[in-house]
């Protein structure tokens, strides 16, 4: 303890000193000897709390800033393939999982829709630490799409992701010899490809009624690929259709619509058959000799022979005005389109819309049966203009829409050079088959 051999004043001008500030204390007043100290920033504290505003500046503290050591986990990835009659469940338990693991998978959303329907064959890579802890697993959805779930933080995330996809021009031809469908297989056509096609000429074009030996249809579709690998076709970009000499052509806009070189839509009001690819036992003939009464009584309408069930599209959009049973017809539907037009459908083996009930264009009405007075399964289809039967093959249908103005130079400007390069790539093909 240290007592003053003379007066002391304190000072209470804080102005004084500054924090950082080293000052000179002698420890004997009547030494030369002193300690240096420093004065410590008052920075706020607990009230009560001891003052550490002097330090001794050889007494400085040091903080250990140095990072904490990173612990390394060591995943191990194997690959499993799905078994028949495999479950996720059953896929786990193979993979040295448990049901929690399986439990805690399914409650991700994305994970339970994809993995709830995994099939044989299909490859599922699982990944665990060295404690056989799960982390996480990637599952190919699709070609272009793979599942991944992985365990961040303790809980587990799901992501899909997308593989970018290349696609490529490609083009078909054929001319027919037998029927449409084998033509257009042999073309290498897919069969969605060839119900795409179909489709955009339904409008003009009977399918079942119209086509004939040397018609010719040339197309230019997308062709989908993966790191080099094909893994789809995409979207039909252009294509002509050679009908007993009448050519079609159409094209696709940006719209997703389909529309003639000229620019007018190729939807139309009706289409020109309410089923796909069948074949016709009686035409239209107002004198027709009926084969069961043997009677001279009128046809007024055409009949589609294929196999019971086959699907019944309404060639328009309208309301049901009829949907029954009756001793002649069997089940038939009536659908009512305007003030001036009327489909008549007979012959049904199921209905599947009630009366009064709106319909669209290329709705499954029904299907193909043998219900009512008839020799063998059919369809009898009546077309009836201002209450008058009209032949459905040949009557005049309302003219399609054209493209809005204001994209018709544009829509122009894209169609030309893809007719001309289907012109082109058709006469090389027709030059090579020679």
């Amino acid at each position: 303890m240290l007592i003053p051999s003379e007066d002391a004043e304190a000072s209470r001008d804080s102005a004084a000193l500054e924090p950082g500030q080293r000052i000179d204390i002698p420890l004997d007043l009547d030494s030369s000897d002193s300690a240096s100290y420093t004065l410590a920033p008052q920075n706020p504290r607990p009230q009560n709390s001891p003052s550490q505003a002097l330090k001794p500046a050889s007494e400085a503290v040091e903080v250990d800033t140095a990072p904490e050591p990173v612990v390394s986990i060591n995943i191990t990835e194997e690959e499993f393939q799905v078994r028949s009659g495999d479950s996720l469940g059953k896929l786990f338990k193979r993979a040295g999982l448990s049901p929690r693991d399986t439990h805690d998978v399914t409650q991700l959303k994305k994970a339970k829709k994809s993995l709830i329907k995994i099939m044989p064959g299909e490859l599922i890579t699982i990944r665990k630490d060295d404690d056989g802890k799960f982390m996480g697993l990637t599952y190919e959805v699709s070609k272009t799409e793979y599942l991944t779930v992985s365990r961040v933080d303790g809980e587990l995330t799901e992501e899909m992701h997308k593989r970018p996809v290349e696609l490529v021009q490609e083009f078909a031809h054929a001319t027919i010899t037998t029927n449409f469908w084998n033509a257009a297989v042999g073309a290498g056509m897919t069969p969605k490809q060839i119900m795409s096609l179909a489709g955009i000429f339904g409008w003009d074009v009977d399918f079942a009624l119209d086509i004939r030996k040397g018609d010719q249809f040339s197309v230019l579709y997308e062709k989908k690929y993966v790191d080099g690998q094909a893994v789809g076709n995409g979207n039909i970009l252009a294509a002509s259709f050679t009908n007993q000499g009448e050519r079609f052509d159409a094209v696709r806009y940006t719209d997703g619509e389909y529309y003639s070189s000229e620019g007018r839509s190729m939807r139309k009001a009706f289409l020109r058959s309410p089923v796909d690819f069948t074949r016709v036992s009686s035409n239209f003939n107002p004198r027709r000799l009926h084969p069961v009464t043997g009677k001279v009584r009128p046809h007024n309408g055409v009949d589609y022979v294929a196999p019971v069930g086959t699907p019944i599209k309404a060639a328009g959009n309208g309301r049901v005005v009829a949907s029954a049973y009756g001793k002649l017809n069997g089940n038939y539907v009536f659908i009512k389109h305007n003030d001036t037009y009327t489909t008549k459908y007979l012959h049904l083996s199921k209905r599947r819309v009630k009366k009064g009930q709106y319909v669209k264009q290329g709705q499954i009405i029904g299907t193909l049966g043998a219900t009512g007075r008839v020799t063998g399964a059919h369809l009898h289809y009546e077309f009836i203009v201002n209450g008058v039967h009209r032949n459905p093959r040949t009557v005049k249908l309302p003219k399609s829409e054209p493209i809005k103005a204001s994209e018709k130079e544009k829509f122009l400007a894209m169609a030309k050079p893809l007719i001309a390069q289907l012109e082109q790539q058709t006469q090389v093909r027709m030059a090579s088959a020679q």
